[in-house]
Order: C-alpha cells, then structure tokens, then sequence
C-alpha cells in the first residue's frame, strides 16, 4: 500500500468537508426535530461515528455544512466538553466550570459553517471555499458510514492526478442471498449483502482545489448533476471501487441495520 507523507513522515491531516444541511425528509418516523446527521448511531449522531473514522486515519479538522436545524449541530459541539467530561460548576459572578475527566476526541478542530436552509449540495460546497482555502480536501455526507481505507483511498486519488475521486459501491442488497448446491441444499445465507451490480456513488471524496472551477455560486446548484457531469466532459472524475461496507441511513430500516450491527458489536466502521 503506498501512503503519501509529509517532510516528516507522517501523513498529513485533510480538512474533511461533511454535508449535514439536508432536510432529511425519509427518516422524520425516527427524530422528527433533529437533522439527520444528529440521529443516533447508539448514544451518539451518526455525524459523531463519521468524524471518529476519519480522525482515527489522522483527519481531525472538519467542516461542517449546515443548514436545517444548524443550531442543534452547533449546540452538540459547543457543549461537548460538559456532555462528554466530568465537571464541577461555580454559580454566580465568579463562575467557573472546572473539567475532571478527558474524552477522546482530543485536537478536533470543527468548523460549523452555516450554508443556508434552502441551499443544494453544490451551493453548500462552494460556500466553504473559505474554509479550505488552496488546499486538497476529503468530502462526503453526513448520513453514511463505511470501512473504507482512507490511506488507499487517498493513495488512488494523488495517483489519479484528478480533480475528484469518488468512492464507487455497491448498495446493500434489500432481501437476503441464498447460495446452494447441485442438489438444492442451501449452503449459504448472508442477510442483505453488498450487491453484485453497478455501483453508485458513496460519497468519501477526495477533491482538489480545481473543484471550485465548476461550482458557481447559486443556492440551486446540485453537485451531483451538472458539476459531476462537467468533471466527466472533462475526463476529470475517477473512482476508488470499495466491495465492503457502505451504509448510507434514508430510511428507518437503514437506522435500524446500523443500530443493530453496533448493539451486536458488528459495526465495521468501528475500527477506533
């Protein structure tokens, strides 16, 4: 495996660009007054469980594009200190909060960009331009969880030379696959696999600084349509096929695989 190092060895840390502003429309049966990226995963968002894959690869510094319901995000990172530490608080003029305990998440660095309600996905990307500067960056959605390698996915993209690598999968299947014998006798079952067909698109992006030539600034602006399809005209988009674990969550039945597989201690994402 080829991994891409700085002057001093070590591979440098990505900004990781998580789109979290969408309606959610499908999954409102499972928190209705939550954005979708704030649903939980067990005790904590799926958002959370996202960010801890990339910053167990070493990408701590993220930025968030918000948009519906960007306070309940917002107030999840400014308190997370006192929801996940120990601590004493002093009432009154001389307040003070002093913390006892550590958590985990030590250096992440999180950028809470406000992107507008109505804003597309393309729109919510040009308007962190900003934030990333001149600089390669991971992107993705903040409704899916995967076991990607993010060094061999990073790897394939610098040796790509392309201005976008998207992550190609295979949806999981929707019914169970039943493998038998000569004789009819079952002699596998796997409980709604990875499908054998085309792939689609997973998110887990790694883009370059160009990507910002064919994202206008219009609030409508869909990144999946004509931006992608501007980088294809322009044979600019490559894809790292990835055959294992993809879990995006649209629907109840999606948040219910994910619970189930962490509850079970199943989660391939969980490798931190």
């Amino acid at each position: 495996m080829i991994r891409i190092l700085d002057a001093t060895g070590e591979e440098p840390c990505m900004k990781t660009v998580i789109l979290c502003g969408g309606y959610g429309t499908r999954i409102r049966d499972v928190a209705e007054d939550l954005p979708k990226p704030m649903i939980p995963v067990g005790r904590l968002p799926i958002l959370w469980h996202l960010m801890k894959y990339y910053a167990h690869f070493g990408h701590n510094d993220f930025v968030l594009c918000l948009g519906y319901k960007s306070h309940v995000i917002k107030d999840f990172f400014l308190n997370y200190e006192a929801r996940t530490r120990d601590c004493t608080v002093t009432l009154g003029s001389d307040s003070e909060i002093i913390y006892h305990t550590k958590h985990d998440e030590l250096n992440w660095k999180v950028t809470l960009a406000d992107t507008g309600t109505e804003s597309m996905t393309g729109a919510r990307i040009q308007k962190i331009q900003q934030y990333v500067k001149d600089e390669r960056f991971f992107l993705t959605y903040g409704d899916g969880l995967s076991n990607i390698d993010l060094h061999q996915l990073l790897a394939f993209h610098e040796k790509s030379g392309k201005t976008l690598t998207v992550t190609g999968v295979r949806p999981p299947g929707r019914f169970g696959e039943l493998r038998s014998d000569e004789s009819g006798i079952v002699t596998e079952f796997n409980e709604k696999p990875q499908a054998t067909g085309g792939r689609i698109s997973g998110g887990f992006f790694v883009c370059e600084p160009k990507l910002f030539d064919v994202l206008p600034a219009q609030d409508n602006l869909v990144f999946e349509e004509e931006p992608l399809r501007a980088l294809v005209k322009q044979r600019e988009l490559a894809v790292y096929e990835h055959d294992d674990f993809w879990q995006c969550m649209d629907t109840y039945r999606d948040w219910q695989l994910l619970n189930g597989l962490l509850a079970d201690g199943k989660a391939p994402w969980e490798i931190w």
